[in-house]
């Protein structure tokens, strides 16, 4: 199911936002070449919003710790995280930025 997020124009380049889809944290990351990307907004290394942390190149890094993701994998690039966060596909249509989500 698509889910309507925002414009593109919305989030900044090098930037992420945090969306709620029920229980379920993502983060929305507009990498500095302008690709949108979507994850977990969870460091698999502990509780800790990675919507708050830096964006550089196709990574974004925990601001606590330092562990690196994969924005395109979820891979967990650095210590001190090694389980993978899961990533999501994104539709863009209009300049409207649209979630392939299903809650199930």
């Amino acid at each position: 199911m698509a889910i309507r997020i925002c414009a593109v124009d919305e989030i900044r380049a090098g930037k992420a936002i945090r969306v709620k889809l029920g229980e379920q944290a993502i983060a929305i990351v507009k990498t500095k070449s302008g690709e949108i990307k979507a994850i977990d907004d969870k460091c698999s290394h502990g509780e800790i919003s990675l919507s708050e942390g830096f964006v550089e190149g196709n990574t974004i890094e925990c601001w606590a710790h330092g562990a690196k993701f994969s924005l395109d994998t979820g891979e967990a690039l650095t210590l001190p995280a090694f389980e993978p966060v899961s990533v999501y596909p994104v539709l863009i249509e209009d300049d409207t930025i649209y979630l392939d989500y299903d809650p199930e």
